[in-house]
């Protein structure tokens, strides 16, 4: 299990890190996305900056949990988004920004489920 888990930790953080690069940098692609929301630029730098806190807290494995669950909360709104306004297909991606928002959503939601006890203990 350990492995597994380190396995969605490193996927998720992953995918999160190297889109940064797009919404830090201004990249078109990016900027279409959130202009599309009505969020250009505080949602694409807000987003990011949350992406990254949430990748860092995943790889410590004492903040897995919160890591889990911030991952969870920028995900369910890419998803919400992807399906709602933008499309599942965004500027010819072939769905690839979906699809990547779908494997972190899985995986945080596995790590915030699998570590739900120590969530728990954060709050309680």
């Amino acid at each position: 299990m350990t492995i597994l888990f380190w396995i969605l930790r490193v996927l998720a953080a992953v995918i999160m890190l190297q889109t940064l690069y797009f919404k830090f940098s201004g990249a078109e692609e990016s900027i279409y996305i959130f202009s599309t929301l009505g969020m250009e630029p505080w949602g694409r730098i807000g987003t990011g900056v949350v992406e990254l806190i949430a990748s860092v807290l995943l790889l410590i494995p004492r903040t897995t949990p919160i890591g889990a669950l911030l991952g969870l909360a920028v995900m369910s709104g890419a998803l919400f988004f992807h399906l709602t306004k933008l499309g599942i297909e965004v500027k010819g991606d072939h769905g690839q920004l979906f699809i990547y928002a779908l494997l972190v959503f899985i995986s945080c939601l596995v790590l915030a489920w699998s570590f739900r006890k120590k969530l728990f203990n954060y709050i309680g």
